[in-house]
């Protein structure tokens, strides 16, 4: 009873005229290990950005290059299949570190940061069709009716650590360096599917506290953002 009650509550509130086109942050998402040489810079860049209003910057930790003698303090294995899922959408030929996506439906090596600006640019002037995406009381989230999508979407739950951090590395080939980390990814759960018809999703409680939770909801198997809401103390 309680659900529905909170279905009817979430079907009046985004049913206002207009909603479905209010624009989003644009989510800028580096892939990054802090045993890659090359990836310095790319963090360095990210701690920059995400300073910026228009953006909600993710740092995604992977643990393929752990081998090289440096296990990556933040890694999980999902980080790098979520990576796994925008190699399969773009084409290419592998993975590889640091790479940006900038709101699912581009990407660029992390080491381009003229590149990088020119999608955020054009990522903010593309046209959206976003559902609104509310936090409910009791832990809970609701997305709003919007345009149907071929194949549904996916919505995820994100939790990052929006504090700068200075992880000093002791082996492999960053050896004696001080990496900087910002908004590291510490959570990801998929809460459920989207369908274009509103819905409300129990969410998990934190990993550790401090963290900012993000809703995504995105296009399935690592395609466009079409929904990107922070909780609203945590609003850009």
């Amino acid at each position: 009873m309680k659900r529905l009650a909170l279905l009817l509550l979430v079907c009046v509130a985004f049913a206002a005229p207009g909603e479905a086109s209010a624009r989003h942050p644009v989510v800028v998402e580096l892939f990054t290990a802090q045993g890659c040489s090359s990836c310095v810079k790319a963090d360095t860049w990210l701690d920059k950005v995400a300073d910026r209003p228009e953006v909600i910057a993710l740092t995604w930790s992977v643990d393929y290059w752990d081998y090289l003698g440096w296990k990556d303090t933040f890694a999980e294995p999902e980080y790098a299949e979520r990576q796994q899922r925008y190699e399969r959408h773009f084409n290419l030929r592998n993975v590889y570190t640091p790479q940006i996506i900038v709101d699912g439906a581009a990407q660029a090596s992390g080491d381009k940061p003229a590149e990088i600006d020119s999608l955020i640019y054009q990522a903010r002037r593309a046209p959206r069709s976003a559902p609104q995406v509310q936090f409910l009381s009791g832990g809970r989230v609701g997305v709003g009716t919007g345009r149907r999508i071929k194949g549904a979407a996916d919505v995820w739950l994100i939790r990052f650590d929006p504090r700068r951090q200075d992880v000093e590395v002791t082996a492999g080939d960053n050896n004696g360096a001080k990496v900087p980390q910002r908004d590291v990814v510490r959570q990801l759960e998929r809460l459920g599917a989207w369908s274009g018809h509103a819905v409300v999703f129990k969410t998990p409680g934190p990993a550790a506290a401090g963290l900012t939770t993000l809703i995504l909801v995105q296009t399935v198997r690592g395609g466009p953002i079409i929904a990107a809401t922070l909780e609203p103390d945590a609003e850009p």
